[in-house]
């Protein structure tokens, strides 16, 4: 059997063929390991921005409800068992190393038929759907990791509700390059005959969305949090009515998260109408007590550090719009770093206006823009002074020396440098 060292090993060091977008590797693994994904409930969620925090939000409130609940998210931001919890536990060490051992097997079966190597993803969501089904969870909440129709996620074959959270450009190679075409294959978690929540969005792509639900025959809601009134907002989080609902208090930080918490409140109406036991003691205490680590995360007060996985031009103006309504009349000295295929570009400029100063970092992947690289981009484009470091606690310390204590400092860029972060502040692992 597997250490759980080695257990990670084998997975993590599969041979990258880049993402691969389509299902019959891991519906033939999942047969070999005799489908444990069947005979579950799921609550589906996928989008670019989002999903995350609604599902944070969504497992929070099943726990509180009094189920046993599933949670399957990624990436990691400090240990690779956060990906997988049941009732707010990491999967333990143990069952990693035994579960891979039992996948190593049955991929070897895989491959025999001809099929290539599962991706680090496919191995990972196995590993879930066999944690998950041997620890009798109630309900799992699933977390897409890409797309949609054809990620790995979506062998289900039901849910009790899918969710559809705000849809921006990410994966364009794969996904499309309209929001018409990233959006029609979100859908593809849309069920025959499901319950689907839809996040309130543009014409275009609740067109795509609504269309996608009378092929299938599912019933839609749409989450509107143009209807929530923000009652308060400040670094210990946001009070908000939304439709009967007085006074939710959630502990995540920025605006858009009471987006991601009204679609949190819709999906736990349209469970309720399927038989779910949702009191609304449970919605209230859930909302406040979920923690998604590396999403406008305080790390620090004086001077203020906040941490931040935006890594799109979508997630870099939703965090922007959150730090001038908590900071108003604040420059912000931002250290930051990308990955070399996203729109880094635009991200910058979102950033610019709001920034005193850049300190750039080299995030930990193959994927990364150096950060001389990202140094030159700032500095061909903004007259805000720029400086480029090695490593992440040279930037931090950089940053901290040059700020005073009523000075702000924002990290964000990449998701992959959050949990080096969140160490150097001596935060655990959730």
């Amino acid at each position: 059997m597997f250490t759980y060292q080695e257990a990670l090993d084998y997975i993590l060091g599969t041979p990258n063929p880049g993402s691969v977008y389509e299902r019959n590797v891991i519906n033939t693994l999942l047969k070999e390991l005799g489908d444990p994904q069947k005979g579950m409930k799921y609550v589906h969620i996928a989008g670019t921005n989002g999903k995350g925090s609604t599902s944070a939000f969504m497992a929070s409130i099943l726990r509180c409800a009094g189920y046993r609940t599933g949670l399957y998210t990624s990436p990691y931001i400090q240990r690779f068992n956060e990906r997988i919890q049941v009732n707010g536990e990491q999967i333990p060490d143990e069952a990693i190393a035994e579960i891979t051992t039992e996948i190593a097997a049955a991929t070897e079966r895989v491959q025999a038929q001809g099929y290539r190597r599962p991706t680090i993803f496919e191995l990972i969501t196995a590993l879930g759907f066999v944690w998950f089904k041997r620890s009798r969870c109630e309900i799992v909440v699933l977390e897409v990791g890409m797309g949609g129709r054809l990620d790995a996620t979506n062998s289900i074959d039901e849910s009790e509700v899918a969710a559809i959270v705000n849809i921006g450009f990410d994966h364009m190679e794969f996904l499309g390059d309209t929001l018409p075409l990233i959006a029609g294959e979100k859908a593809g978690i849309i069920k025959q005959g499901g319950n689907v929540v839809l996040y309130a969005q543009s014409e275009e792509v609740e067109n795509v969305i609504k269309k996608a639900c009378a092929d299938k025959n599912a019933s839609l809601r749409i989450s509107d949090s143009s209807l929530a009134l923000i009652k308060s907002y400040d670094l210990d989080g946001i009070v908000f009515d939304f439709g009967p609902y007085k006074d939710l208090h959630i502990s995540l930080l920025g605006s858009y998260q009471v987006r991601n918490a009204c679609t949190s409140v819709t999906i736990t109406e349209a469970l309720r109408e399927k038989g779910w036991n949702i009191s609304d003691k449970a919605l209230y205490e859930g909302l406040k007590k979920a923690h998604w680590p590396g999403r406008l995360e305080l790390l620090q007060r004086e001077p203020v550090v906040i941490v931040d996985g935006a890594h799109n031009p979508q997630g870099v103006e939703a965090l922007m719009e959150a730090m001038s309504l908590l900071f108003p009349e604040k420059k912000l000295n931002i250290v930051i770093a990308v990955l070399a295929d996203k729109d880094y570009a635009s991200s910058i400029e979102i950033a610019k206006p709001h920034a005193k100063k850049f300190y750039t970092v080299s995030p930990p992947s193959y994927r990364a823009l150096s950060s001389e690289q990202l140094a030159d981009e700032i500095h061909h484009h903004s007259s805000v002074p720029v400086d480029a470091f090695d490593s992440i606690p040279a930037a931090l310390r950089s940053a901290l020396a040059e700020s005073k204590n009523d000075d702000v400092i924002c990290i964000f860029g990449s998701l992959y440098q959050v949990g080096e972060i969140r160490t150097y502040f001596g935060r655990s692992s959730f």
